[in-house]
């Protein structure tokens, strides 16, 4: 006890030296914490006589309360100092010269969205969207695709909680569309689909657009001459090689795949085909009046032939190096 000044002093002379809050809180812990040296004093109090307890008890107390007041003093100060170091490094010359205001530009996939949807609009195709989260019946079913089909597979699908999926293309749009409208429908659906696959000409999530026409006497001559006169003006060429390659699609027939050629060899664009009827039934539309067909088509396909890109995944890493060309 007859140190406790001295105690007091030496404890206010530490806490002025420390130059962080951890070697604050070191030297709190010496002096105040369980194991502290006033600590300490307090549980020697029993060993005083009785007449000399509450003296010794309210000098202790009052150190404790000094040293306690110094404390917060000093992390209030140090606190302070880290605001004022952090705020000096942050500090901005507002005499230098400007860096100029970059020019942004539309994304590629975006430039060729519009362009689609400008040139279908053109000639009379109206736009349709709807949910990226869809049902197994507007995804599947209403498409005329039966249980256990490849299509349906864990490896081809995203499935989410709730029987629900990633929808896997824009064709239940039209299923949606035709549910409301009746014929004549003349419609493009595109949008972001999903499936489990990802490489340099594949990615997970990519985008489609999907083309309906439904009416009487739609033929398969009709379907080739708007797959062609599309293509030939999104890529303003007066000739292109086009070619539908017999396929089988479960909602289409007859059902070809698209393939174009700028030269050597042919490169897979989409697939179409008639509407299957079974397709018409589920949205009750009569198939013995009325007829139409279907297409679809990678709008990222398309991007990479126009702007000439070979990695399908430049598109969607977000490299200023990349995307800075379309400026």
């Amino acid at each position: 006890m007859e140190s406790l000044d001295q105690l007091v002093q030496e404890a206010l002379e530490e806490f002025r030296r420390v130059k962080d809050p951890d070697s604050l809180e070191r030297a709190k812990a010496r002096y105040l914490g369980r194991a502290g040296i006033l600590t300490g004093l307090l549980k020697t109090l029993g060993r005083l006589p009785p007449e000399e307890r509450p003296v010794a008890g309210a000098r202790i107390n009052q150190a404790k309360q000094r040293l306690e007041e110094a404390l917060a003093r000093t992390r209030e100060a140090l606190a302070w100092r880290t605001l004022e170091e952090r705020l000096a490094s942050e500090a901005l010359d507002v005499s230098l010269p400007g860096r100029g205001q970059g020019v942004g530009g539309l994304h590629p996939v975006t430039r060729t969205l519009a362009r689609i949807e400008a040139l279908f609009a053109s000639i009379g195709f109206e736009i349709a969207s709807g949910p990226e989260i869809e049902t197994d019946y507007y995804n599947f079913t209403a498409l005329n695709i039966p249980e256990g089909h490849p299509a349906r597979a864990m490896h081809d699908t995203f499935y989410v909680e709730g029987g629900l999926l990633l929808r896997t293309h824009t064709s239940p749009i039209q299923i949606r569309y035709m549910e409301r409208h009746t014929p004549p429908v003349k419609i493009i659906a595109p949008g972001k689909v999903y499936r489990v696959d990802s490489d340099a000409t594949h990615s997970p999530m990519f985008h489609q657009v999907e083309g309906l026409w439904i009416d009487r006497h739609i033929t398969f001559a009709d379907l080739k001459g708007v797959v062609a006169d599309f293509l030939a003006r999104f890529f303003e060429r007066d000739t292109l090689r086009i070619r539908f390659r017999p396929s089988f699609f479960p909602f289409t027939e007859p059902s070809a795949e698209i393939d174009m050629s700028f030269g050597e060899g042919w490169l897979e664009l989409g697939g179409c085909g008639m509407v299957h009827p079974n397709v018409l039934k589920f949205v009750d539309i009569d198939a013995e009046r009325y007829q139409g067909f279907a297409f679809g088509l990678g709008v990222e396909r398309l991007a990479m032939l126009r702007y000439g890109v070979n990695d399908i995944r430049a598109f969607f890493e977000n490299d200023m190096r990349f995307l800075k060309q379309f400026n």
